[in-house]
């Protein structure tokens, strides 16, 4: 189920002392759909990078089924806010791309039908098959970017902020589109999705991890069984729904006014 342990992590960039991220704990059970949520610029992304490889901890480490992250792997698949896609080749050539270094072995002819099958799944006609990214709303670009990561069917998912620039609308059908595509599935995927959109985190997430202000540690961190998921209609109706969201927004603010104070 590829549980991910993350111990005693902080992170600074090279040459610099100043660290972004702060002895973050947290074991995540494989399954789980984490958002991480926090206001822009407190380490969130930069703790997406590090469970993908695309970074290395400076100190601590994280584990996948009790193998340290040496690099990228294709067992985990990203999703980045902006797309993600060559602009040089065409939406199906993209996923198929992707493909390929998953399924080195399939012929063209597979990867096609399995190229347009991805794009049906996340609503796309098969006539984007042959659209550039330019030829593509912003909307129809993350539904592409998404039928990649699914596509090479990674164990573990990693969405950093992928609906933070699409109109509301489009941002609600991509949300449903994510979960519905996580639900149906008997061997789950483990996602983390980075949100700093309460509404977003409560939609999907069945654990919400808060990160306070840099130097980012863990200040909240609450489990949501099934049967207390929240529903964009309950999150203004049901009194377990708006008392987590008022939780939730009373956490970062607290962290917010806090931070405010000790720069003055």
């Amino acid at each position: 189920m590829h549980d991910i342990k993350i111990h005693d992590v902080s992170f600074s960039y090279a040459g610099s002392d100043k660290l972004v991220l702060k002895d973050i704990n947290v074991d995540v059970e494989g399954g789980e759909f984490v958002c991480i949520l926090g206001q822009s610029g407190c380490g969130k992304s930069t703790l997406l990078r590090l469970i993908a490889g695309l970074e290395d901890c400076t100190t601590g480490e994280i584990l996948v089924d009790g193998e340290k992250i040496h690099g990228a792997s294709l067992n985990r698949g990203v999703v980045f806010q902006d797309y993600g896609l060559f602009p040089w080749k065409t939406a199906g050539a993209n996923i198929t791309l992707a493909l390929k270094k998953k399924f080195p072995d399939w012929d063209k002819n597979h990867l096609k039908e399995r190229t347009i099958e991805l794009l049906k799944a996340v609503g796309l006609d098969e006539s984007v098959y042959r659209k550039y990214p330019k030829e593509l709303s912003g909307g129809m670009k993350q539904r592409c970017a998404i039928a990649s990561a699914f596509g090479i069917d990674p164990p573990i998912l990693l969405m950093d902020e992928p609906f933070g620039a699409l109109d509301a609308v489009t941002r609600s059908m991509l949300q449903d589109m994510v979960l519905k595509l996580w639900e149906k599935q008997e061997d789950k995927k483990t996602v983390f999705f980075v949100t700093h959109d309460v509404d977003e985190a409560m939609i999907l997430a069945n654990r919400i991890i808060v990160l306070g202000q840099s130097p980012s540690n863990i200040i909240f961190d609450v489990k949501i069984p099934d049967e207390k998921r929240t529903t964009r209609d309950s999150r203004f109706e049901d009194p377990e729904s708006i008392k987590l969201r008022n939780e939730l927004l009373r956490q970062i603010n607290q962290d917010v006014e806090a931070h405010v104070q000790t720069v003055q």
